[in-house]
């Protein structure tokens, strides 16, 4: 019975640890996320839910969610990445302006987080509904179109005095325009992208960061070089989304990383290698135009 006993204790112990264990991988957390009615709450649930590995409880008169979730496999941000898609505003991430205008009439909750700048135009077509639907309508879009332009523009200027300093061989300048560009990263919002742009810009912009970043603090060229070949293929992504007025040249060279070769971008169909520089100035050639 003793054996018996000791064997159950055992059992009884082991079973417990097991439990301890796994609930060390569980994490909750509270947020807040703007809605109005109970639509909103099954599609903010619905957006945030992974099975096992994340599920969101939304409350509609606290406006506060529960975020239960594998911190191994997710994260908040990731969360609530999705649900701004679904239309929805936490104090992370707002909503692409098409996604909350395609909510139902009853889910339009006041958007107190958007800036007051970004409001204007939502301000003027309620103060003017004498003006003409489809005029108004063109306007908003003229709009939309500039914004989305300027919103990353500014990353793929950067980008491009980036591969001119690495064109150059020029270390210090290359730390200073990857500088620039890390600042154009940051100073991007989201919820004036496209819907297209703005799901690749939440796959691409925390590695885009983390890369500007590097080749900025990066003093040796060769480092720099290697960066950039990773950093240019998110900048590629991007660019199959985001039209940026003019044609942009995506080039390879086959003989960088020891034949492995690498990609960049490019405003110029004349090849000039930011891998090699002079050494092989026109190694390469443009694999595809994206206009």
């Amino acid at each position: 019975m003793k054996s018996i006993s000791k064997i159950w204790i055992a059992f009884t112990l082991l079973f417990s640890l097991l439990i301890y264990a796994q609930s060390q991988n569980i994490k909750t957390e509270t947020v807040k996320i703007y809605g109005n009615c109970d639509i909103c709450k099954a599609n903010i649930e619905k957006a945030g839910n992974l099975r096992k590995i994340a599920t969101v409880s939304w409350n509609k008169d606290t406006k506060m969610a529960t975020l239960t979730y594998d911190p191994q496999k997710t994260n908040q941000d990731e969360i609530l990445k999705r649900i701004a898609l679904a239309g929805y505003d936490s104090e992370k991430f707002l909503a692409p302006d098409n996604a909350y205008a395609a909510l139902p009439e009853c889910c339009h909750y006041k958007r107190d987080l958007k800036p007051a700048s970004q409001n204007k135009a939502m301000d003027m077509n309620m103060k003017t509904d004498h003006m003409n639907h489809d005029q108004k309508k063109t306007e908003e879009n003229n709009m939309i179109a500039t914004q989305n332009t300027s919103q990353l523009k500014a990353v793929f200027d950067n980008y491009f005095s980036l591969k001119n300093a690495l064109v150059k061989t020029d270390a210090d300048n290359a730390s200073t325009k990857a500088s620039e560009l890390s600042k154009a990263i940051k100073a991007v919002e989201m919820n004036q992208l496209s819907n297209e742009e703005h799901m690749v810009w939440m796959k691409v912009m925390k590695d885009l960061t983390l890369n500007a970043e590097k080749i900025s603090s990066a003093k040796d060229v060769a480092k720099q070089r290697e960066i950039f070949a990773v950093l240019s293929k998110n900048m590629y992504d991007l660019a199959k989304v985001s039209k940026q007025g003019n044609p942009i040249y995506y080039q390879h060279c086959p003989m960088y990383n020891n034949g492995k070769g690498a990609d960049w971008l490019s405003l110029e169909n004349e090849i000039k290698n930011p891998y090699f520089g002079s050494q092989m100035m026109t190694c390469g050639s443009t694999v595809e135009t994206l206009k």
